[in-house]
């Protein structure tokens, strides 16, 4: 009887969890990415209805620049200590240069000072990799970082990059990695401030709602709308997880895809342009009664 009894109790979990999908959503993206030249990874989940669309949520992808959100952490568990001070100036050395990329930290003079929060904001806005190295060792670096994450009961969710242990992942996956289900699971920490205290997490998602690279999902969203986001890019990978909050809806969704043919990096690449119809395709599925461009997607 008693087996009977926890056998009809895992059914209605599991109806219960399954009630949690939006199958009319999964099915129009599902539509959606069909035909897609590489490997995709989406994660949904509306906030308001407490719904979700999971397509291959807990495949390991790149992050790319996405990492910055967890370098982030590291820098402002370090503020909270009081370890680090949010507006302490910090030296340029020689050490900290970055060859790679079309960074602004990179052009510093040897010698010269700025304050931590201007190199978050690089790190952050326009995703400085000079910026964003100097944040991870001051950030404690990945080990230290790496810690928190787990904390946070992030399990897939990791720094790579000149993190000792982790040469092997980095080799696949780059400077760091995710799931498409973990980075929504963090954005949404951040959102209901649980990341380190409600008053760190009210200035990290400040801070992530300020980007210059807007293009993509935040180019099919009205500038009115609050957005928190961060995108990251490599040739075969483009990724993007945003956070919505608009008058009538408040949803996290995050797009992954690697192995990618189109390695481009026109405004028209593939992947880009998948990462724009989708972001249109949840504004308008949230929103119903707005209004529709009939704007085509530049090409």
């Amino acid at each position: 009887m008693r087996f009977v009894a926890t056998s009809f109790l895992l059914l209605i979990c599991i109806f219960a969890a399954a009630q949690k999908t939006d199958h009319k959503l999964e099915q129009q993206i599902q539509d959606l990415i069909k035909g897609f030249n590489g490997d995709v990874g989406v994660y949904v989940h509306d906030l308001k209805k407490d719904k979700i669309v999971a397509i291959n949520p807990d495949t390991i992808y790149p992050t790319a620049s996405i990492v910055k959100i967890s370098i982030l952490t590291g820098v402002m568990d370090k503020i909270n200590r009081g370890q680090l001070d949010y507006h302490q100036r910090l030296t340029y050395t020689d050490s900290l240069y970055y060859s790679e990329g079309d960074d602004i930290m990179s052009l510093a003079k040897p010698g010269s000072t700025i304050e931590l929060s201007k190199v978050i904001m690089l790190m952050l806005t326009i995703s400085d990799n000079c910026a964003s190295l100097w944040c991870q060792g001051l950030g404690g670096g990945g080990v230290r970082i790496n810690q928190i994450l787990d904390s946070l009961g992030l399990k897939a969710t990791r720094v790579n990059s000149r993190t000792p242990g982790r040469e092997g992942n980095r080799s696949m996956y780059g400077w760091g990695q995710t799931t498409p289900k973990e980075i929504v699971a963090f954005m949404e920490k951040i959102v209901k401030g649980e990341v380190i205290s409600k008053q760190t997490s009210e200035k990290m998602l400040r801070l992530l709602s300020r980007q210059y690279w807007d293009e993509e999902a935040i180019s099919q969203i009205p500038p009115g709308v609050f957005i928190a986001d961060k995108n990251g890019a490599l040739d075969e990978n483009r990724n993007e997880v945003a956070y919505v909050n608009g008058k009538d809806c408040s949803y996290i969704f995050s797009i992954f895809t690697k192995n990618n043919k189109d390695t481009s990096w026109q405004y028209n690449n593939e992947a880009w342009v998948l990462t724009r119809k989708l972001s249109a395709l949840l504004w308008h599925y949230y929103n119903p009664k707005a209004q529709v461009s009939d704007e085509p997607i530049k090409k």
